[in-house]
Formats: C-alpha cells, structure tokens, sequence
C-alpha cells in the first residue's frame, strides 16, 4: 500500500505519494488548478495510476479548496492540520508554520508536531500571492520577474491595506514615473509586513517554517525574515505540504 495526498488549492494543485512506511516522498506533482477542479482531480488520478499502479495500490486523501472535486478519495481533511503535518514532516516539528497561499494566509502554531493554534487572514486578498499576483500582472510581469525585478529596487511605501485600492495606488505610481523595480519592491515589503502582523497575533516564536508556493522565492523569504527579526526556513518540498500531510495522515 502506497499512500497518497492530493491538495487542490485555489492557485495550484499538488500530489504526492509516499512510501508504504511513509518515510520518503517517491512522486511529486504540481500543476495549475485552472478553472474546474473536477478536471484537475482527473489529472491527478491518470497520474497517481501511471506507471502501472492500481487503484487498490493507493490510498488518497485529498485536502485544499477543492477536496469536494476529488471524487475517488478515500478520505477528505482540512489545509490546516494537513500543512500542519507536512511541515512537521520536512523539519518544522516545532515551529510556527506561515503557509502564503493563493487565496489565503495560514499562521499555524506546531508542538511536538501536532497543531496547537492556528489563524488566518481576513478575506481580503493582501498579504497573499494573489496580490502579488496582481501586482506583477498590473506591470506585465510573470511571478518570476517580478522577483527578479524587485531584487534590484528600492521600496517604495505601498500603505493601501486591500488589493484593489493596492492597485490604484501602483498604477499612480507608475503614472508618476516610479521605476518598476521600486514598485515591485514595495509590494514584496508590503506583503511580509501584513504576513508579520498575522503572525504576531497567535506567535512570538523564534522558529519559523513557510509552506506555500513561495518557498522558492529568496527575496520573499528574506523580507519575512527581516519583518520577524529571526530566520525563516524553508525548502522546495514545502510547496507540497498539504499534500503531503495528506498523505501521512492517510489511514
């Protein structure tokens, strides 16, 4: 028995499979989750069944918004205990875990593995990689460049609190002839300053782990180590936590 976690969230989805002793990861998969998540399970499921594994070989539990579309589950969980589980699986066992996802931002408080607290940030997109997202399309930008562009400026001060009025404010910067880079900065600044407000109303912990599609982002993760004044750690399997605390939590 193999045993697999599948993590649809509302940007990418992720799957993994774990080993029968579910102590290494042997497949990884990402891959955007488009416009119908039904069809993104469908995917998934060719994929969990390609190089001749057989469904009874499995068990999958899927997690993320869009668990309900993940009709051959054996078993659904909430993202929090499942990224909770999966940083505690890549060395966050003791930690507060900042999970900067597409829609949302997660601050989950682990001991001795297990999630003692958890909190998430209001509705409004800011502090998520949605507003980054924005932010890099509003200057034609993919999430890369935009990065890669904000590595060489200096902040400028983005004080909107809501990504729509966040937006207006950059285009009136850019009107004002602002430097791309400066602008692209900012937003990063911005971005780790909302994250540490979040996290400074559940944690004063010196142990910070993030989950999410930014643990490749070097700037991104210096920024929030900065805000928190102590390291932030991270790897590349972290983008996959939910899914694989999917995976170990599976029965």
């Amino acid at each position: 028995m193999l045993y697999a976690g599948v993590d649809i969230g509302s940007t990418a989805a992720k799957a993994v499979i774990l080993s029968e002793d579910k102590s290494k990861i042997i497949a990884r998969r990402l891959m955007p989750s488009g416009w119908n998540s039904r069809l993104t399970a469908d995917e998934i499921l060719a994929w969990l069944l390609s190089e001749e594994r057989s469904r009874d070989e499995l068990r999958i539990t899927a997690t993320g918004y869009g668990r309900v579309s993940v009709p051959y589950a054996d078993s659904t969980l909430t993202e929090i205990t499942c990224h909770g589980k999966g940083a505690a699986f890549l060395g966050g066992n003791d930690s507060t875990v900042i999970d900067i996802g597409g829609q949302d931002t997660k601050v989950i408080i682990l001991s001795a593995g297990r999630v003692i607290d958890f909190v998430m940030n209001d509705k409004c997109s800011a502090g998520t990689g949605k507003f980054l997202e924005v932010m890099a399309n509003r200057m034609g930008l993919t999430l890369p460049e935009f990065f890669a562009l904000a590595e060489n400026g200096k902040a400028v001060k983005i004080s909107s609190m809501c990504t729509v009025f966040a937006e207006s404010e950059i285009v009136s910067l850019m009107g004002l002839g602002t430097p791309r880079e400066n602008i692209a900065a900012g937003a990063v600044d911005s971005v780790a300053a909302k994250v540490c407000t979040l996290v400074s109303r559940k944690s004063q912990s010196g142990n910070y782990f993030l989950t999410g599609g930014f643990c490749e982002a070097p700037l991104l993760v210096e920024k929030l180590s900065q805000a928190l004044n102590s390291e932030v750690n991270t790897c590349p399997d972290a983008r996959f936590a939910g899914a694989i605390g999917a995976a170990l939590l599976g029965k």
